[in-house]
């Protein structure tokens, strides 16, 4: 890794999951429940087994399949994906109710979240109950579920807004019950890395559960708490595709992979030459695009205008991209607008087969620019060619009459 990256770390207590107490970090993938349920979104059958297969093959950990109390298709669909062999754990999302945990189970699924709300004024006003029935109730989910042989995480919902004496007193009781982990939830995206870090921490020190993060982007801060919880202690994270999700969406499956990789040291092995294709296909069946700003997977990351940007990238890709384009299955482009510089043009006529020098190129680029302010965007190829030829006409006419001068 770049010394310039190595040297900037958060100071750990230990090599962020690596030390003797944490297993490897892993990635429970959520984009067919949570990442369904963006509004608006609804995933045909075919599309979420697919996905689930495409998941799979890029060597996601856990796949969060749905719901399996919504019935119907969803139940199907869940039975579906449970019994595809996947070398990927597949996990169905429940209420803490036993009907619906047996009903994920009968699906043939290896793991099951029970999910519960924490804070009080979820217990409060939404389910209308006190700290003593919460607790009561994930006991006795964990205790069914665990009966049955599947692999348990807990969800506290609302993680981040709940007491910290009650979120322990929550995960050590599901804990004496036998569940794997637990899944703080940032519900409402309400948490920032410095805080996350603390309260991680200091759950992870209370129990002996694994911790998934579950962090929405509400402010923007869904990876960078994500990875905060990491350093924390925290060794799953819960995250979509291209970052879908409930309101703002979730932590994105490709930017935590990336960031761990690139600005702590951390390599998950995931392939993440299929990014680009993956996000196509679910943004697609989302009925959506990926943006072209979009961190990782979007078109811009790896395309550069500025003058000063495009001559350091030509020069050396590492001036100005901290990983290549192919690695998440891109490629790079020069893009010729307003902004470019004379470096840019010598390049993309190169690529016509139109040899340009310095000159030529600095003749040319006050053309270019007052085309893009003209159109409000950068320029095609066929624009730039249109250029190209009248600058041709003009060399030739300016030639042409110096040639008809009288001498003397």
């Amino acid at each position: 890794m770049n010394d310039a990256v190595m040297a900037y770390k958060a100071p750990l207590d230990s090599d962020l999951g690596k030390d003797e107490t944490s297993s490897p970090i892993k990635l429970d993938d959520t984009t067919l429940r949570d990442g369904e349920q963006t509004a608006g979104v609804v995933f045909a059958n075919r599309e979420k087994v697919r996905i689930a297969k495409l998941l799979d093959e890029i060597g996601v950990h856990q796949i969060e399949a749905g719901i399996a109390a919504m019935g119907g298709d969803e139940r199907d669909t869940i039975e579906e994906i449970a019994n595809l062999g996947l070398k990927a754990s597949v996990l169905g999302w429940n209420r803490a109710n036993l009907d619906e945990i047996k009903m994920s189970i009968d699906c043939g699924v290896d793991a099951v979240a029970i999910s519960l709300a924490t804070s009080d004024i979820h217990i409060e006003t939404k389910l209308k109950k006190d700290r003593k029935w919460v607790l009561d109730t994930v006991r006795e989910a964990v205790a069914f579920a665990k009966s049955h042989g599947v692999y348990v995480s807990v969800n506290a919902e609302d993680a981040s807004r709940t007491s910290m004496g009650f979120l322990k007193e929550y995960a050590c009781a599901a804990e004496a019950e036998g569940a794997d982990r637990i899944r703080f939830c940032d519900t409402i995206g309400t948490m920032e890395p410095f805080r996350t870090y603390k309260v991680i921490k200091e759950l992870k020190e209370s129990c002996g559960l694994d911790v998934e993060m579950h962090t929405h982007d509400d402010f923007g801060m869904a990876v960078a708490n994500a990875i905060a919880g990491i350093h924390g202690g925290a060794n799953w994270v819960n995250v979509t595709v291209a970052g879908l999700g409930e309101r703002a969406g979730n932590a994105a499956l490709e930017e935590v992979v990336m960031a761990l990789k690139y600005t702590e040291g951390v390599e998950l092995g995931i392939d993440t030459a299929r990014f680009r294709e993956i996000g196509e296909y679910v943004m697609g069946a989302a009925g959506r695009r990926i943006p072209a700003w979009k961190s990782v997977i979007g078109t811009n990351m790896f395309a550069h205008e500025s003058g000063i940007h495009a001559d350091g990238v030509i020069k050396n890709p590492k001036t100005y991209e901290i990983f290549s384009p192919a690695e998440v299955g891109l490629e790079r482009q020069i893009v010729i607008g307003k902004h470019s510089g004379t470096r840019s043009i010598e390049m993309k006529f190169a690529e016509y087969g139109i040899e340009l020098g310095k000159e030529q190129a600095a003749e040319i680029l006050p053309m270019v620019r007052n085309m893009a302010v003209e159109l409000k965007r950068s320029l095609f190829d066929k624009e730039l060619l249109y250029i190209y030829n009248d600058w041709v006409e003009q060399q030739q006419e300016a030639a042409t009459r110096e040639a008809d001068k009288p001498e003397g």
